[in-house]
């Protein structure tokens, strides 16, 4: 498709629509929702409801970030990019592997590895407690617990990296909304 020619509008409306609901998804999921739910819900509910809704929440991440790439490359040839136009299509693509490697790979070890520990805590009559902070309980199973002080240590790691990645991805959202308000001839 030529550089010179516009995308119609139906592009530019799928364009908003898959980076405005991801980007929503994840302020509200990183900065709203999950701090209002893990300080109010015992951790094994506020643990549980994270395993089953994230899934989702990563893959429709990875999807819009897929598709907002999509559609940015179909209307910007590499032969005629921009050292600005680069640069997003550059965004969108970190953009896309980053949300894959967190949907595919880094959430999913999350929520497998915190079901195990769960049910390691059932067993010791754990996880009622309301709020983010561990009780001496936790410490003292983590203490005599080899496996489930594995457990512990993996669940860290992959949380980490999980929301590094999804960090990652707010900012790339972030800076693609920026590129395309500076591009806007009106409002």
């Amino acid at each position: 498709m030529p550089a010179s020619s516009e995308p119609p509008d139906v592009a530019k409306l799928l364009h908003l629509i898959f980076l405005s609901t991801s980007w929503g998804m994840q302020i509200w999921v990183t900065f709203v929702s999950g701090l209002v739910m893990g300080s109010r819900l015992t951790r094994h509910t506020y643990g549980f409801i994270q395993s089953e809704l994230f899934p989702y929440y990563l893959h429709i991440c990875s999807a819009c970030a897929f598709f907002n790439l999509l559609i940015f490359a179909m209307y910007h040839p590499s032969e005629l990019l921009s050292k600005e136009e680069t640069t997003q299509i550059t965004v969108f693509f970190v953009c896309v592997a980053v949300a894959a490697l967190n949907a595919q790979w880094f959430g999913q070890m999350t929520s497998d590895i915190l079901a195990d520990k769960h049910q390691i805590e059932r067993t010791y009559g754990l996880g009622q407690e309301i709020g983010f902070f561990t009780s001496k309980s936790y410490r003292k199973l983590r203490e005599s617990d080899p496996a489930y002080r594995k457990m512990c240590r993996q669940l860290i790691l992959y949380h980490a990296l999980s929301s590094l990645c999804n960090l990652c991805c707010i900012a790339c959202n972030g800076w693609s909304l920026y590129y395309l308000a500076a591009h806007l001839s009106a409002l």
